[in-house]
């Protein structure tokens, strides 16, 4: 899917600054502190996103939302764990270059590990670099579409990138899986009157 939008879209606006905007933006992440689950992953998944989307309320659903994390960020490696751990603070310290080297490891270690490639589409957005980032988007939604943070940076990148209606789509899907994302409601309102407006 994601490698048709990557052979057409415009990568020369790659090397451009970040827009304004850029900070305000801020990518679906896990939070500081994961609760513990169980080791039943496949399982756990399918029943917290049934219990994400009839969530009844903010700090439920932001419940749900850290279980999902967990399971996502659980690696069977001890090393894979320890590299995850050191390229987040990498990135925390901005150090960019080496945080990459930390995330390159991981993938090539565990290739079937969904946050490697996650966690380097994140770094990839971060530096601008968008075709590197819409690869690695690529990889996670296929080995997890309901991957509500992938979900989201994709639309952020098509929205960069000036395609709305690829964006609309993306935080349409991103919403579908997890409706209490922030922001991304505000988003899919104001280019829904964009996007379908247009077409009238």
């Amino acid at each position: 899917m994601l490698t048709a939008i990557t052979a057409v879209m415009p990568f020369s606006v790659l090397a451009q600054a970040a827009p304004p905007s850029k900070q305000q933006k801020k990518l679906p992440e896990a939070p500081g502190k994961l609760p513990k689950v169980g080791p039943d992953r496949a399982k756990g998944l399918d029943f917290l996103f049934g219990a994400l989307k009839v969530a009844p309320d903010e700090a439920s659903a932001k419940h749900v939302e850290a279980r999902i994390w967990a399971l996502w960020m659980q690696t069977p490696s001890d090393t894979t764990a320890l590299l995850m751990m050191r390229a987040k603070a990498a990135m925390d310290a901005q150090q960019m270059d080496v945080a990459l080297k930390l995330l390159d490891a991981v993938v090539k270690l565990r290739p079937d590990y969904v946050e490697g490639w996650n966690r380097r589409a994140t770094l990839y957005y971060l530096q601008n670099d968008y075709n590197h980032s819409l690869q690695d988007i690529e990889q996670v939604l296929v080995r997890e579409p309901r991957h509500f943070g992938a979900l989201a940076g994709l639309g952020m990148i098509m929205q960069d990138l000036g395609d709305e209606k690829r964006a609309l789509d993306a935080f349409r899907k991103a919403l579908a899986v997890n409706p209490h994302l922030d922001k991304v409601p505000e988003l899919v309102k104001t280019l829904t009157e964009k996007v379908e407006g247009r077409d009238i």
